[in-house]
């Protein structure tokens, strides 16, 4: 799967481990899948600034959003073949049909940071998770609205949703707008952009991944 020999065998051994199997936080992979996450937006924010010089803020952060969301990453590990090694209890029928195949996935990429540096992982992430499973194209047209859907939470659990402008200043003679998303008088994230509708939209997403609002119907 790999493609290579591991240097740090047990790295990965730990990688493909779930806290359903062992709950020591040195024996099960979630630690590797907090740095795992943050190395793979890194390597994605790398490929989305190069691949698209030209687009604002909003469109790259939406982008990201679609590319390492955790439906998408659970998706890709299944086709990778990672449910068939991730040690897992198997008895759990929920853990089955979960989605810590993409969290495996993000540990996965976690060890490789470890054993071969960032480089070396951001080439094996091009060449096995992004160029054959993530199709700009198609990405591009897909929609995800993240207001939309903190909206329709909001509602669904009667809370009150507002979107406030807590900013505004002048940056290379352009105006940039910090806007707050605000439930029930919580400032739950913010967006910075050129223009109140995408700063909007960061607000959004960071809210909807904060909550870990999965769809509008969560």
């Amino acid at each position: 799967m790999l493609g290579f020999k591991p240097g740090n065998y047990s790295l990965y051994k730990t990688a493909l481990t779930h806290r359903s199997i062992r709950e020591g936080a040195d024996e099960n992979n979630e630690r590797l899948e907090y740095l795992g996450d943050a190395v793979l937006s890194t390597i994605v924010a790398d490929f989305l600034f190069k691949r698209y010089p030209y687009k604002e803020e909003g469109f790259l952060t939406e982008m990201r959003s679609k590319m390492v969301n955790r439906q998408q990453l659970n998706d890709i590990a299944v086709r990778m073949g990672l449910k068939k090694i991730t040690l897992f209890n198997k008895m759990d029928g929920s853990l089955k049909v979960s989605q810590i195949f993409g969290n495996t996935l993000e540990a996965l990429v976690g060890a490789l940071y470890l054993d071969l540096g960032y480089k070396k992982t951001a080439k094996w992430v091009l060449e096995n998770i992004i160029l054959p499973h993530m199709f700009m194209d198609d990405l591009e047209h897909l929609e995800i609205n993240h207001k939309n859907k903190l909206y329709g939470w909001a509602n669904k659990n009667g809370i009150v949703l507002e979107f406030e402008t807590i900013n505004e200043r002048l940056e290379n003679g352009r105006r940039l707008f910090t806007v707050a998303a605000v439930l029930d008088g919580k400032n739950m994230g913010e967006g910075k952009a050129f223009n109140k509708k995408d700063a909007s939209q960061i607000a959004a997403q960071i809210a909807v991944e904060k909550m870990g609002i999965i769809n509008s119907d969560s």
